[in-house]
């Protein structure tokens, strides 16, 4: 899971390293086998990182990772593709310490700038300094797997971000309730505000929408900008291919996806709801490991809980809802 918290200012002396340590604190949970900081010779960038360790297990995949002298690169998530895409960085010249995917981000980020992220097939909220232009860059997966919430003081010229609220309040961040967003949580259960997606439950703390980028600007000057790098294309035409190509299809985009998912260098397991979805999902990999057939699986239930459905049921058959 990881953790990851961040503060950048234009006066070094506003926050300092025990503001980062609370943020990162609070975040332990998300981190247990790992904790480390990067502080810059200016005291204008902060970085932290709480680890949990699945690709990699050395310290050379220890965060906040440095990369060429001249990049800092916070992360959580994982790149799943980051085997093919270290191989083509590989052949532009870049070279490697570890082998864990964080390094292949911020080292796609070097060959690609901005577009990286275009390359990128995973689930992933990360923050990386570019020392020799000054300049921030941090982006979200396309949708929102992992998190990234963040405080922009435009007084103080002031950017705190973390993956968690609590990290924020812990450093100092007010606490104000956004009472409209927990009415529509309490009434219909969102949890999003789909007319403004970097709205939280926090009127003061916001978060970089899914499919994201935030750049920061201080070499002359503290600019925030957010741009969007991707959305579902529904203007295409629909495919004209026969039920046996679809299904040729599905089968190869869906066992590449579990193949690339069982890179790990810990023990794996998977979640079985019932479903069908979990349970194709348990089959395949079932079917690709015949050298291990006892996969670990994981089922949650809640005493107690009844679903939608089986209320329903429960209903006498003459029940009608007035109008």
């Amino acid at each position: 899971m990881c953790g990851i918290a961040g503060i950048i200012q234009s006066n070094h002396n506003e926050y300092q390293a025990e503001h980062l340590k609370k943020m990162t604190d609070a975040l332990s949970h998300r981190g247990p086998d790992g904790e480390g900081s990067w502080q810059s010779n200016e005291g204008t960038v902060l970085f932290g990182h709480r680890r949990l360790s699945i690709i990699d297990l050395s310290d050379h995949a220890a965060q906040p990772m440095q990369y060429a002298d001249r990049f800092i690169i916070i992360h959580n998530g994982e790149i799943y593709n980051y085997v093919e895409l270290r191989e083509e960085l590989k052949k532009n010249g870049y070279s490697f310490r570890s082998q864990t995917d964080t390094e292949v981000i911020v080292a796609a980020y070097a060959h690609w700038k901005e577009d990286c992220v275009e390359h990128f097939d995973g689930m992933f909220s990360f923050a990386i300094w570019d020392k020799q232009d000054k300049e921030l860059f941090a982006a979200r997966d396309r949708f929102g797997e992992k998190p990234f919430f963040y405080f922009y003081n435009e007084e103080k010229k002031c950017f705190w971000f973390a993956s968690e609220l609590k990290a924020l309040w812990a450093a100092g961040v007010q606490r104000s309730p956004n009472f409209k967003m927990l009415f529509n949580f309490l009434t219909i259960g969102y949890v999003d505000n789909p007319n403004k997606p970097q709205e939280t439950f926090d009127n003061n703390i916001e978060k970089l929408p899914p499919a994201h980028f935030l750049k920061i600007k201080t070499a002359d000057r503290f600019e925030v900008t957010i741009e969007k790098y991707w959305d579902i294309d529904i203007e295409d035409e629909p495919l004209e291919i026969s039920d046996a190509e679809a299904i040729d299809q599905f089968s190869e985009l869906f066992t590449t996806s579990i193949n690339r998912r069982l890179r790990s260098d810990v023990p794996l397991g998977t979640s079985l709801s019932g479903g069908l979805d979990s349970s194709s999902i348990v089959a395949k990999i079932t079917q690709q490991q015949t050298s291990n057939p006892k996969l670990q699986t994981f089922s949650a239930i809640f005493p107690g809980f009844e679903t939608k459905k089986n209320i329903l049921m429960k209903w006498p058959n003459n029940f009608r809802f007035n109008h």
